[in-house]
This record gives C-alpha cells, sequence and structure tokens, in this order.
C-alpha cells in the first residue's frame, strides 16, 4: 500500500478527472485527452503520474493501449481514511461529553441572582 503516492496522484483536478472518466470504462490517451484544452503529452505525463500510483493500468488492444481504472489503491485509501475518521469521531465524542459536564458543574455553581428565592 503506498498511500503517499496515492494522494500525491488525486490532489491534481485533471487527474480526478481522468480517474472519474475511467470509472465508466476504459479509454485511450487520446479519449482522455478531449475534454482537456492540453495537449496529449501533458494528458500521457498525469497518466503516467496514475500509472505511478498503481491507480491506472495500460493494456493492449491490437494498435490501443487503453487505459483502465484499478481500484485496490482507492479501496486502500479510503480504509485508511475511514479508520482515522472513527478515531476523530470517537474523540469528538469525548469531548462532547467533557463539555456537557462542564456545563453541568457550572450550571450548579451559578450564583442565584439578589433577589431571587432558591
Amino acid at each position: 500500500m503506498n498511500l503517499d503516492r496515492t494522494f500525491a496522484a488525486l490532489a491534481d483536478p485533471t487527474r480526478r478527472a481522468i480517474l472519474a472518466r475511467l470509472s465508466l470504462g476504459e479509454a485511450s490517451v487520446n479519449e482522455l485527452a478531449e475534454p482537456f484544452a492540453m495537449s496529449q503529452p501533458a494528458i500521457s505525463k498525469h497518466i503516467k503520474v496514475l500509472e505511478l500510483a498503481g491507480l491506472v493500468s495500460r493494456g493492449r488492444d491490437a494498435q490501443r493501449r487503453p487505459c483502465r481504472l484499478e481500484t485496490q489503491p482507492l479501496a486502500d485509501a479510503n480504509t485508511w481514511l475511514e479508520h482515522h475518521r472513527a478515531v476523530f469521531e470517537a474523540r469528538f465524542e469525548r469531548l462532547d461529553g467533557l463539555l456537557e459536564e462542564l456545563k453541568a458543574e457550572r450550571a450548579k455553581r451559578k450564583p442565584t441572582p439578589k433577589g431571587a428565592r432558591k
């Protein structure tokens, strides 16, 4: 599992858009380049970053080398994120409990205003 490469690859909006397109199915580099205002070599560099992160693989189909989405690195990143989300949620729940205790203590110690009955 190489989370650093996965998150670095996902940090770029162009690469995220390429992955979104590949989630619909295989595509050639030219097909992936169509919606972007950049050269085919620039798209190829983005694809190379995605390949190094294990997010994209290339096959062989006669003359074409279609790109396909590889989901395992995304699943690994999701597992890592979910673990840390659970840790932080538990910490926030403990903090909420502590704040409620402090509010209750403060309410008990609050002096009665002058002239008011107890």
